[in-house]
């Protein structure tokens, strides 16, 4: 006969392992996951070098930047060489095949249109006080004059060091401190000019503001809880600073991606790490941006030149018209293979809907796209009604609309820089610019959960990604691709 403590114990025992195995299920270590393999992101850190103390190195006057730049390049002579080859210098990208055009184009800010201040042509003086050199005034700058460099608005640590127009040293700046101060490029030396892109804090990104300079944990979680530099990510070798944006880039040579330090497969969970052959990184970590400082989503220039309507950086400028600006702003979400169109001078305008200055390419059907989230700036921007295309005007200096505020004499000008004919008559066109969210990387604990996107009556936009309807109904993606489904707007599969 059965000991009845014998059956007591071996009901315990049964209890203690109904308990112990989803304990151990959930709590397993990461690399027994399926498909899973060990994250070491700190492996991959590089190491910065200790700073050279450069006040006993230099201690003569300096009259003007290019004093300082030759004084650098004694003893680093190959850097200004180095840097003319740049993007950051030469503002234009090496010639790409884009998709829909016959023939390679060079894009970038030298050249590029887009929808806050349209471009710098004709407008130099003032968009070139963000150039890393000096003295870029009109067309004829020389790309090949290594004298110009500017080396201490990347490596000044005085924190005194301001540039002006045409990239000249600011009156007032002492440029013996900055030289005596330089040292490794800080949050503070890519900000002054990325954190005030478009004419102000946080205008043009979204993910990239003045807080970025002191940020706590929950806002940038690299930044602000392990004091990360932007060169940690964005290594350089040889001046050549690792990154793209397709604000002005429409290819992805040189790129950086949160998987240079992090495994793709990461998560404990199995059906999270799914996610990754569709959902960028970004999507889920950064759930909010601008959420410090608000960005500009929307601008409308037909409604500069009011004499009379109260003026309010946020909401309206004589000189610029009208703008809305969001906070703590929620991205909306593309398909994303890395790579994007581009509207370049004399294409013409779309002829329903706005026109996408720099369209994400992807969709869901390619098998390197992701889905991107993306800060959507709108715009009414000049355009040319006769011909049917955008125009770039002149805004700054003699006779720009900023002083003359008016409209037709500005787009002659713009017309005379850019050689692109003006029929005399102009009107406004709506014009989208995309840009991708990749900074303000929120802790995991902030991080989007399941019902972000899957929850009862949609939170996302299936149908516009190119799904039936919810994946946890309809499949996933690899179902759409294998099946051909095409969609009708009531989410049935045809």
């Amino acid at each position: 006969m059965k000991h009845p403590r014998n059956g007591w114990i071996a009901g315990l025992v049964f209890i203690l392992i109904l308990i112990s195995v989803p304990v151990w299920y959930f709590t397993r270590p990461a690399e027994s996951v399926a498909g899973q393999v060990p994250d070491t992101p700190w492996d991959y850190l590089p190491r910065r070098a200790e700073p050279v103390d450069h006040s006993s190195l230099l201690e003569q006057p300096f009259a003007t930047g290019q004093e300082v730049t030759q004084a650098c390049l004694d003893c680093h002579p190959e850097a200004a060489e180095q840097v003319i080859h740049t993007v950051h210098w030469r503002w234009q990208a090496d010639p790409v095949l884009m998709e829909g055009r016959a023939e390679p184009v060079s894009v970038g800010k030298k050249n590029a249109i887009n929808n806050f201040c349209i471009g710098i042509q004709g407008n130099w003086s003032s968009c070139t006080s963000c150039h890393a050199g000096y003295g870029w005034e009109d067309a004829n700058f020389d790309f090949e004059n290594t004298a110009n460099v500017d080396c201490l608005v990347c490596h000044d640590q005085s924190g005194g060091y301001r540039k002006g127009k045409s990239g000249i040293p600011a009156e007032g700046v002492d440029l013996l401190a900055s030289a005596q101060s330089v040292g490794l490029p800080t949050r503070e030396n890519c900000g002054s000019c990325h954190f005030r892109g478009g004419g102000g804090d946080a205008v043009k990104h979204g993910d990239l503001d003045e807080s970025l300079y002191y940020p706590d944990a929950s806002l940038d979680v690299h930044m602000g809880r392990y004091d990360f530099q932007c060169i940690d990510c964005h290594r350089t070798r040889d001046h050549v600073i690792g990154g793209r944006s397709i604000s002005v880039s429409v290819d992805n040579a040189n790129q950086i991606a949160c998987t240079d330090c992090h495994a793709q497969r990461l998560h404990a969970d199995a059906r999270i790490n799914a996610h990754t052959d569709t959902v960028a990184c970004q999507t889920c970590h950064i759930p909010r941006v601008a959420v410090k400082e608000a960005t500009k989503v929307h601008w409308d220039w037909s409604e500069a030149g009011d004499p009379d309507r109260e003026e309010d950086p946020h909401e309206y400028l004589r000189i610029k018209g009208s703008f809305v600006y969001e906070k703590n702003l929620k991205p909306e979400f593309r398909w994303f293979n890395g790579l994007a169109g581009r509207y370049l001078l004399g294409d013409p305008v779309a002829a329903d809907g706005p026109t996408l200055l720099n369209p994400p390419l992807g969709d869901i059907k390619d098998p390197s796209a992701r889905i991107w989230p993306f800060k959507i700036h709108e715009a009414h921007q000049p355009y040319d009604t006769g011909h049917g295309y955008l125009l770039q005007p002149v805004t700054s200096g003699r006779g720009g609309f900023w002083s003359e505020f008016d409209w037709d004499q500005a787009l002659r000008l713009g017309s005379d820089v850019t050689g692109l004919p003006y029929s005399g008559e102009y009107g406004f066109a709506e014009t989208y610019m995309y840009w991708p969210q990749t900074h303000m990387v929120a802790p995991k604990t902030q991080a989007l959960q399941c019902q972000a996107c899957h929850c009862e009556g949609g939170c996302l936009d299936w149908e516009a990604l190119g799904y039936p309807g919810d994946p946890i109904r309809w499949g996933s993606r690899e179902r759409v691709r294998a099946s051909d489904i095409s969609i009708s707007r009531t989410g049935a599969p045809q």
